[in-house]
């Protein structure tokens, strides 16, 4: 091997590709302390190992299915890179996971990220850990792992993608996937926290270019920021649900992604039914109304692109959602009433629209 003797030059290195080792160590020891927060007992692995150990607990369980999910968060990203604010976008990327395992019943036990970026920023990486772990935090599950790679030439030096994996369990008899759900059951909705993480492409458009509207205003009917509000952090049900499943028969739940109520619902729906909707049942939040206007954005366009202020639907028989109602009341959950199912072809259709 060649040294810097005899008059040679000195070699390139990793980093005069843009590749900075010492920075990334940095960012491990920066989100050390983010990630310790959210381990449970059955974690057996620190941070750095080349992989995350967690010891199942099947004694909990008499028959467990392992359920598994992986998202990201999509265009939102640009939001965060516009507002330079990286704190919270790690939530929308454990909500958009944990959500989809849970309805279907499952708990979430573990959660691996995968993080790419253009140059790494030790602060900025810190920083987007820190969501991941507080996302971690609301699910109750542990993030016991991770890949964070500096891909120079691949992504702008300002940009990065952030995705994640989780892994949760059920026992075989409590699986939720709707094949029981019959006319005559009751829609519950529970609020979203805004647009989640569905639908940035159209909102973008609609919002930054067409209304031409700056980050930093506060455009009627909003209350504050256009940024914050398009930061809101997606809304994790975990806590909300699994203590329903404890006391109640749920026969489906739903959670509202891209599609919106009008494709995620049909998803767990039996092929003899389908739901009717009144959108005049909840609050439509101020954003979704400030897109359709500015966009001139038809009302089925909206139903099928933005959760319009309903992330999780639940589907029970007429008593017990009555019971399921009054159980999230006391937990402090402002859920509502949206629809009904009814005889039909898998779908779903809306009243007065």
């Amino acid at each position: 091997m060649g040294g810097e003797g005899n008059g040679r030059k000195k070699g390139i290195t990793y980093a005069d590709a843009g590749v900075d080792i010492t920075a990334g160590n940095e960012a491990v020891e920066l989100m050390k302390a983010h990630v310790k927060r959210t381990f449970r007992p059955e974690v057996l692995t620190g941070i750095g190992g080349f992989g995350g150990l967690f010891a199942l607990d099947a004694a909990k369980y008499k028959n467990p299915v392992l359920v598994s999910g992986t998202d990201g968060v999509g265009t939102k990203l640009k939001i965060a890179f516009m507002t330079g604010r990286h704190d919270t976008i790690g939530i929308d990327a454990v909500a958009m996971c944990v959500n989809d395992i849970l309805v279907q019943g499952a708990e979430p036990l573990f959660f691996l990220d995968y993080l790419a970026v253009g140059k790494l920023v030790p602060e900025k990486v810190a920083d987007i850990v820190k969501g991941i772990a507080e996302g971690c935090r609301q699910a109750g599950c542990a993030l016991i792992g991770g890949e964070t790679a500096e891909m120079p030439g691949f992504y702008a030096e300002d940009e990065y993608d952030v995705a994640g994996f989780v892994v949760g369990i059920v026992d075989r008899e409590k699986i939720i996937d709707g094949h029981a759900v019959q006319p005559g059951d009751k829609l519950v909705g529970l609020p979203s926290s805004g647009l989640h993480s569905n639908g940035f492409s159209l909102a973008r458009k609609v919002l930054l270019e067409i209304g031409g509207f700056a980050l930093h205003e506060t455009p009627a009917p909003l209350t504050r920021p256009l940024g914050e509000e398009l930061l809101e952090p997606t809304r994790i049900y975990v806590k909300q649900v699994l203590p329903l499943l404890e006391k109640h028969r749920i026969k489906g739940m739903a959670h509202i992604t891209g599609g919106g109520l009008t494709e995620n619902i049909p998803r767990i729906l039996p092929n003899n039914c389908k739901v009717v909707i009144d959108p005049s049942a909840w609050t439509v939040p101020p954003i979704f109304k400030l897109i359709q206007e500015t966009g001139r954005v038809v009302d089925h366009e909206m139903l099928r692109t933005f959760n319009m202020g309903i992330g999780l639907v639940i589907i029970a028989a007429p008593d017990e959602a009555e019971a399921v109602m009054q159980t999230l009341a006391a937990n402090g959950e402002k859920a509502v009433y949206i629809g009904e199912v009814v005889p039909g072809e898998a779908a779903v259709e809306y009243k007065g629209v």
